[in-house]
């Protein structure tokens, strides 16, 4: 059987012109092949004829074709047909064009059994037309509906249930990826990378019957990047999980111990995008907002019944397929989750994620110095914290002292702010976000019953810009980083309080070979805070560095010091990160580093919560991932690590 599948994989347009001669020929193939699973459709074929079969894709030829294609890696190919008639995502396969595209069905075991044929056939179509891609799969079940898991719960939120995975790397450069996923229930989830706060604009339907379930999915263009070629080739994968056996099949397999993702991706072919999606999208909006609370007697400033009206509106612009310009203008982010309630005591700040749509669409490309590990993960060099932007007043303690009622807002409002994402033909991939925050004040009423304004926030205009460039197939990616911050400090208060201006700059590289098992990434960075001297003592005196410390061995290089300056109007440092891994394979191991020197703040856009330090981390261990009677599957690891600080003191060793 399987000598006749690599027969079959192997008929060429000349030996297609031959059959159609020998039908007795034709028909055992036939016969032969429906055992097999493969629905091939002969006599339609022959009657055809060889033209009809070049232009007709869902002809049995082409079935053939279309699953017994790879690409020069060995990776499977895919083919997407254009769309010749109405599909309505109801879940229902029961549209005539779903029979135009040819079938992908060869799937392969990840887990339990990796590398075993499916237990479930499972068969997905691909079509397209000028505005969306849509997707078509059946997943067979021979226990029926019963044997089908169905649960709805909240977007994103792992339904526990089976699940069709669809990934795309639109600008097939084997390095980034999004992620679209449906559950026999309607449920979907999203991602880009790894970042699930990702929320496109698509449709999805799920319908269980008698032979299993069924799903359709509608992406638009519009909600993914991709070059600017007429004619696409595009990274893809599927993923089918099935919940009551906690099997994992994948259509580009790759085994567990392998690192996996984009690299690892099959080909999809025959996207021939003659028209663009839409290139511009407004949405202006208003507010109102009314609030009518119980009143405090004890605080004369507090407005128990308030209303006001907030208007804006936000710009998407396509300047290319692949190049997006972002704009909003007095933006509301009312419908965004509130963050948890956290009670701190330490002298470290809390991290919050962002989850502000405008800042969230394109946030992984501003990643920078944080390649990861394998056990005790969390150091980096993190030089874009966007929560930064419309925080919460810094100056708060000014009115709070500044008499004996005050009401401070909760948060800074943003004037504007415009971000511009996406790939240049030439193979870089940029992102760049500008932002316009307006000052703020709050109303204080004095032990003496004088009322004033005290300023808590500057005006602030914050930049950041991000460039990388993919070579050798993604295997090399060089890039660099700088972000800038400026604040009009009119106020003496503020000034005293905050940096006037904050600059860093980085640059970073990653090396991959050996089919990604190997990594190397190494990421240097250096910053420049400058502003009144009460403003730098405190950055100096902060909990990240401690500067003032008694036995703290001053130092200085001209550029760089670590000594404490009550009058300097400068602070100055450098941080740098590295990591050689390997990531596949029976055995694993990493070395990681980082030295970040006293002076490094890149708090005013970034996020650290410690300086002056230098790190050593190692680990090594196996992974087993073939099944056994006490585990499907195994990962030892054992590592140890140690923190140095700038004086050489030793502050912290585990194992």
């Amino acid at each position: 059987m399987a000598r006749t599948n690599r027969k079959l994989e192997r008929i060429s347009n000349a030996e297609q012109l031959f059959c159609r001669f020998h039908r007795p020929i034709f028909a055992c193939l036939h016969r032969f092949c429906t055992k097999v699973n493969y629905q091939v459709n002969v006599y339609r074929s022959v009657a055809a004829g060889v033209v009809a079969v070049a232009l007709l894709p869902f002809t049995a030829n082409a079935q053939v074709r279309s699953a017994a294609t790879a690409d020069t890696t060995g990776r499977p190919m895919a083919e997407a047909v254009p769309r010749t008639g109405n599909v309505t995502i109801d879940g229902r396969l029961d549209e005539p064009a779903w029979q135009a595209a040819p079938a992908i069905t060869r799937f392969t075991q990840q887990q339990p059994n990796e590398g075993a044929p499916p237990m479930q056939k499972t068969d997905v179509r691909i079509l397209y037309d000028n505005a969306a891609i849509y997707i078509g799969a059946r997943m067979y079940e021979t226990g029926g509906a019963a044997a089908v898991t169905s649960r709805l719960t909240r977007h994103d939120n792992s339904p526990n249930s089976d699940i069709l995975r669809i990934d795309f790397d639109p600008y097939h450069d084997r390095l980034h990826s999004v992620e679209f996923d449906v559950n026999p229930a309607g449920w979907r989830g999203d991602a880009t990378g790894y970042d699930r706060s990702w929320d496109p604009v698509w449709e999805a339907a799920g319908h269980v019957d008698s032979l299993g379930w069924t799903a359709e999915v509608r992406i638009p263009f519009s909600q993914l990047r991709f070059s600017a070629d007429s004619l696409q080739t595009w990274g893809l994968n599927l993923t089918r999980i099935t919940q009551r056996t906690q099997e994992r099949d994948q259509w580009a397999f790759w085994r567990q111990n392998q690192t996996g993702g984009p690299a690892f991706f099959g080909t999809l072919t025959g996207l021939d995008l003659h028209a663009r999606p839409s290139r511009l999208e407004l949405l202006p909006y208003g507010v109102v907002r009314s609030a009518r609370l119980t009143p405090d007697a004890a605080n004369p400033l507090y407005n128990p019944h308030s209303s006001n009206l907030r208007l804006g509106g936000d710009l998407k612009y396509l300047a290319t397929s692949n190049l997006t310009l972002s704009a909003t203008v007095n933006p509301d982010f009312g419908q965004v989750e509130v963050d948890p309630a956290v009670v701190n005591l330490s002298a470290f700040e809390t991290y919050f994620p962002e989850k502000r749509p405008f800042f969230v669409e394109g946030a992984r490309l501003f990643d920078f110095g944080q390649p990861g590990c394998n056990i005790n993960c969390g150091l980096g060099l993190d030089l874009f914290y966007s929560r930064r932007v419309g925080r919460a007043p810094e100056g708060a303690s000014l009115a709070y002292a500044a008499g004996r009622y005050t009401n401070v807002p909760e948060n800074t409002t943003i004037l504007g702010a415009a971000k511009l994402t996406g790939r240049t033909a030439g193979g870089y991939t940029i992102g760049v976000v500008d932002a316009l925050t307006r000052g703020a004040s709050a109303p204080v009423l004095t032990t003496d019953g004088q009322r004033l304004a005290q300023a808590v926030e500057p005006r602030t205009n914050d930049f950041v810009g991000r460039v990388t460039r993919e070579m050798r197939g993604g295997n090399l990616v060089l890039g660099g980083i700088a972000t800038s911050v400026y604040r009009n400090l009119a106020d003496p208060g503020l000034a005293s309080l905050l940096a006037r201006h904050a600059e860093v700059a980085g640059v970073d590289g990653q090396l991959s070979w050996g089919d990604h098992t190997y990594m190397l990434y190494g990421a240097v960075s250096a910053s420049d805070v400058g502003g009144d001297s009460s403003a730098i003592r405190r950055l100096q005196r902060s909990s990240a560095r401690y500067l003032q410390r008694p036995d703290r061995r001053a130092e200085s290089n001209g550029l760089f010091s670590s000594a404490y300056d009550p009058s300097s109007t400068t602070l100055r440092g450098y941080g740098s990160i590295a990591r050689l891994a390997k990531r596949s394979g029976t055995w694993r191991w990493d070395v990681n580093a980082a030295s970040v020197s006293p002076g490094f703040e890149p708090n005013d856009l970034g996020f650290l919560q410690q300086a002056d330090y230098r790190w050593l981390n190692g680990t090594v261990g196996p992974q087993f991932t073939r099944p056994t009677r006490f585990y499907r599957n195994l990962t030892l690891l054992a590592g140890a690590e140690q923190f140095w600080n700038y004086d050489g003191d030793v502050t912290s060793r585990d194992a």
